[in-house]
């Protein structure tokens, strides 16, 4: 494959080149702070609920009563030819 064909632009130059504009680059940053703020506490709600979901999972299907895990069931799921019911 010949590279010679390609354009390869990174950081500032990618973004003048798409936009014709020299500090779009940096006028992006300041937007993008202020949404990720907006939507931190969503975010992080929905992050606790994966994480219990998962944990749960995984003492559900993997502990025994007492939360021990139960190695002999972890491997043989994750290493298995066939994964125990």
């Amino acid at each position: 494959m010949n590279r010679s064909n390609y354009l390869k632009l990174l950081g500032q130059r990618f973004w003048e080149f798409i936009s014709g504009e020299e500090n779009l680059y940096t006028d992006l940053i300041e937007p993008l702070g202020v949404r990720a703020k907006e939507r931190k506490e969503e975010y992080e709600i929905e992050l606790g609920k994966v994480t219990n979901r998962l944990t749960k999972e995984f003492l559900d299907g993997f502990c025994d009563k007492d939360g021990t895990i139960n190695w002999k069931r972890l491997v043989q799921f994750n290493s298995g030819i066939v994964p125990p019911k």
